[in-house]
């Protein structure tokens, strides 16, 4: 029987137009399979999982995640994992490994579902991702979260989404009915994979996304705006790591480049790592870029060293702005990397 990531590689092929290979195809369902089917032993012996649990409820029935618990007294940092699928398809199972990885290295992983295109359209999307951080924050005891250290990590779509909820105000796309002093959805790093940062600048005619935003450029211009994260970037925002293979045709590698450079601007902490020779695909399976996003998610929340950037990294302007001696190396509880805005 197909699994869910057989679907994803299929949808993308339709929607892009593009012949990803029968390689690419089976890498990422093999890598699938691997990260699901060999982590009896890891999961017995440092993680718990609990599964199906209601975050969300909507119209159309209950969102649901999956929680990555490190063993051990915590609170531990935690971390928003957002599956892509062009905000139209995907499962909360699809970034399983990357939740377990994140959880043996100490963070209380919250894998996602959301709601999806074309029955649910913008900016459904980022309403529950944002419901998601806040039920974190909520819940942030029985999970064992430290509530003032939550980052966000996605590939794809799910790139997009964290980066978008990285840059946004507690008062900006604020989900209607969600009460004043509910706890807030901001998060205190970014890692993204594969995203696409600004969707400005696609012609006024194309319909490409319209089944997600609504309609073209021309039709829906708010939501096109509205939808980019590189729209909100601002001094407050807090240290992101992008990656991004040089060979994807799916996502323009120039909309992270451009997100990180204007970053750096702000004097914000922020990496690219280029993932050389890789695809869209590949570069989600890139081990190298996994690490490297985890060893920025230590120094960010944990005040861990970070060493310079690897030559797989070909450093924007402004490279100096996370080095170990200006990077965030205070403990999350300072004001670089937990805003004092955190609830």
């Amino acid at each position: 029987m197909p699994t869910s990531n057989h679907f994803v590689v299929c949808g993308i092929r339709k929607m892009y137009g593009l012949r990803l290979g029968r390689t690419i195809g089976l890498a990422l369902l093999t890598t699938g399979a691997i990260a699901m089917g060999g982590a009896a032993v890891a999961v017995e012996s440092t993680v718990d999982i609990v599964t199906g649990v209601a975050y969300a409820e909507r119209d159309s029935g209950p969102l649901k995640a999956d929680v990555y618990i490190p063993k051990g007294e915590g609170p531990f940092p935690g971390m928003l994992v957002v599956h892509g699928g062009a905000w139209r398809m995907g499962t909360r199972e699809q970034l399983a490994g990357a939740a377990l990885f994140l959880a043996e290295h100490g963070y209380t992983a919250v894998a996602i579902e959301y709601r999806l295109a074309p029955q649910d359209k913008w900016p459904a999307q980022i309403y529950d991702c944002a419901a998601a951080v806040r039920w974190m924050r909520e819940h942030a005891k029985e999970y064992k979260i430290d509530r003032t250290r939550i980052g966000g990590f996605g590939y794809s779509a799910g790139g997009h989404l964290v980066a978008l909820l990285g840059t946004l105000g507690d008062d900006q796309l604020r989900e209607p009915g969600v009460a004043a002093d509910a706890a807030s959805a901001r998060l205190q790093v970014v890692l993204a994979g594969g995203a696409p940062c600004d969707f400005r600048s696609i012609a006024a005619d194309s319909d490409r996304l319209a089944y997600w935003l609504g309609g073209t450029p021309a039709e829906k211009p708010d939501a096109y705006r509205d939808a980019s994260p590189a729209n909100y970037v601002a001094a407050s925002d807090p240290p992101m790591f992008f990656f991004h293979g040089d060979s994807d045709e799916l996502v323009q590698i120039r909309s992270p480049q451009k997100m990180v450079e204007r970053l750096r601007e702000l004097g914000i902490p922020a990496e690219f790592y280029i993932v050389k020779g890789a695809g869209h695909i590949p570069a989600a399976l890139d081990q190298g870029a996994r690490e490297r996003a985890r060893a920025f998610a230590d120094h960010v929340l944990k005040g861990e060293p970070l060493k310079p950037e690897p030559s797989a990294s070909v450093p924007t302007a402004g490279a100096e702005a996370l080095s170990p001696a200006s990077g965030p190396t205070a403990p999350a509880s300072s004001s670089q990397s937990a805003p004092s805005h955190v609830q």
